[in-house]
């Protein structure tokens, strides 16, 4: 395994400034989108990375990053970036269950905003695939009414792409992915 790429926590970013460091890392799984560069087509940019924070912390969690904070470089360990995650994620322990089940199984996570939804995900990655699936993460316990679950779907068809419940159990540590398939008669 390579040693931990330095990074530095700003505002809700993390910033991996290197450009070789910020090549490798993208190269590596398409963690993260290059600054000012909309839709990367390869690892040849020269731009810093820009993180999102759910991947800051997979990453973290597994060892291929450090994390200093500005202006007092301060390190921010796993702890302390669990807290700003669930500062600004709802739900956070679930959506992390997620994500960390689908990038372990060789996938590539996007925020899935765009969509309105909590992950797109790719089985290549952006500029060599389209994501063909749109994640939304729900807890076991939680109601999902008809006009919910039709409206996700329906998006996910126009966008031409597979709606994907994730019932994420934080207690059993389970993910169980629902998918729902739209078709005309």
């Amino acid at each position: 395994m390579s040693a931990a790429i330095p990074a530095e926590l700003v505002g809700n970013r993390i910033i991996i400034w290197s450009i070789e460091d910020a090549r490798s890392l993208f190269k590596e799984g398409f963690y993260g989108k290059p600054l000012g560069i909309p839709k990367p087509k390869n690892a040849e940019f020269n731009a810093p990375l820009v993180l999102d924070l759910i991947e800051g912390y997979y990453l973290l969690e597994r060892g291929r990053i450090t994390i200093r904070r500005s202006p007092l470089h301060s390190k921010v360990g796993i702890k302390m970036l669990k807290k700003i995650c669930e500062s600004e994620y709802i739900e956070f322990p679930e959506k992390y269950l997620v994500y960390r089940n689908l990038r372990d199984a060789g996938l590539v996570v996007s925020p899935g905003i765009k969509f309105g939804c909590d992950f797109a995900v790719y089985e290549h990655g952006p500029g060599i695939d389209h994501a063909p699936y749109l994640v939304e993460v729900v807890k076991p316990s939680q109601d999902l009414t008809a006009t919910r679950i039709i409206l996700s779907g329906r998006l996910a068809t126009t966008v031409r792409k597979q709606f994907i419940l994730a019932v994420a159990d934080v207690v059993q540590k389970r993910v169980e992915f629902i998918t729902f398939d739209w078709w005309r008669a």
